[in-house]
Parts: structure tokens; C-alpha cells; sequence
């Protein structure tokens, strides 16, 4: 595991912030960890919430749609009270200052083209209205039908008070670990149309019922078309 940039918090991590805090990262990755094969990425077909129950509001799917570009596929509410509204189909860049896209963009083709783990440490606009607040951010990748790697199975913890939405954020620091692929596997893609996403979506579907249910009016996970 190596900085693949950094700044504001030298050592990756938020000053003063309790790792318990971000405990829900953990959960994820080691659910993630558990599915590979080896050298395999971990196939989107083969994630099922209850393997992440505990975290899943604060878990999401994005698609590589360009490079340097990855959208919402399927997101849990917690990105829902960041941004104050549905963020399927908005790029993860809509939580991201904009002085600090550029950096995202290069950080994500980290994770796709790589193909590697990225975590990133964030902290959010301040003013009226806008108190502390801090977040830590997980990518890690997924294989396609077809073996692209073009999908990435994300969490996002955040610590303090969120006050009033949108929330967007700085970036503090960014730290990538490349993984190793099979030889003959393919890598990211440049650009292609996008399929459905079935195993998760249908998943959530079947299970909802033993899962934590948001209050009404309020979208839980749920399938995004690319024709959306």
C-alpha cells in the first residue's frame, strides 16, 4: 500500500476521529476480501447485502463511464441525506468540491485501470449552516459479465454533524494499493454502454424485508438503467 497522493492529513487518517468511527469500511472491505479468488476481483453478480447489512446505507455501486468518471448505479441513503436528494445516475463527483475533481478523476482510474483499492479521507465545506464534518471514503473493484473492470463496490463513512445539505468535500488525503491480476485478464474500459447491474439490485429486492427500512418516501438501494 503506497500513497498515490496526499495532502492536508499526513498519515491518511483524520486527526482526533475514532477508527470505531469508520468501522463500517472495514465491514465492507473485509466482505469484499472474502469473495476474490486468489488474484480474482470479485464478481458484481456475487454481492449480496446481507454480507453487508450492517453498512448497507452507507454502501453504493459505481460505473466506470469514461475515464476518470464513475456514477451512481445504486446508492444507500446515507448518500441520499449528504447530497439532500436521489444520487443514482449523478457522477461521484457531485460530492466532491470543485477544486478537487481533477484530483478524484486521476485517483479513480487508480481503482479501474489499475486495478488497485482507494480510500480516501474527506473534509466537508464549512458555513452558515455547515458545522464539521469529516468522511472517509472506500473504493474497491469489480469484475463485469464480460471481465471489464468497470465497476467498483464503494463506502462512505462520515463523522460529525451533517447541518444543511448539499454536503460536498475536500479532499485531505488519497491512498491506492494496486492489486495483482491474472495474466490475460482484461482491464478498464475506455468507454462502453452500459448493462444493467442485476445481482445486487435484485438481491436488495428479495432480502429487503430483513434489512433496515428507511422512512417512507425515502429511496433505500434500487437499480439504475444506463438509459436513465
Amino acid at each position: 500500500m503506497s500513497y498515490f497522493s496526499k495532502g492536508g492529513r499526513g498519515n491518511g487518517h483524520e486527526a482526533g476521529v475514532p477508527e470505531a468511527k469508520f468501522a463500517l469500511l472495514a465491514q465492507v472491505r473485509a466482505y469484499w476480501e472474502g469473495l476474490r479468488d486468489g488474484a480474482h476481483l470479485p464478481r458484481r453478480d456475487e454481492i449480496d447485502p446481507r454480507g453487508i447489512a450492517g453498512a448497507l446505507e452507507n454502501t453504493f455501486l459505481l460505473e466506470r463511464v469514461a475515464p476518470g468518471i464513475a456514477r451512481f448505479r445504486l446508492a444507500g441513503m446515507q448518500l441520499h441525506d449528504l447530497m439532500g436528494m436521489d444520487v443514482r445516475g449523478m457522477p461521484l463527483s457531485s460530492l466532491i468540491e470543485p477544486l478537487g475533481r481533477n484530483r478524484l478523476a486521476e485517483a479513480l482510474e487508480s481503482v479501474f485501470a489499475g486495478p488497485g483499492i482507494l480510500e480516501v479521507n474527506l473534509e466537508a465545506e464549512r458555513g452558515l449552516g455547515r458545522p464539521e464534518l469529516t468522511g472517509r471514503l472506500l473504493l474497491l473493484p469489480l469484475t463485469a459479465a464480460r471481465g471489464e473492470v468497470d465497476l467498483a463496490l464503494g463506502c462512505l463513512a462520515t463523522h460529525g454533524t451533517l447541518g444543511r445539505t448539499p454536503r460536498r468535500f475536500a479532499i485531505a488525503s488519497v491512498l491506492s494499493e494496486k492489486l495483482e491480476r491474472p495474466a490475460g485478464e482484461r482491464k478498464g474500459i475506455e468507454h462502453r454502454v452500459p448493462e444493467p447491474v442485476f445481482g445486487l439490485a435484485e438481491a436488495a429486492t428479495a432480502y429487503a424485508p430483513a434489512l433496515p427500512r428507511p422512512p417512507r418516501g425515502r429511496p433505500n438501494l434500487r437499480l439504475v438503467h444506463s438509459r436513465d
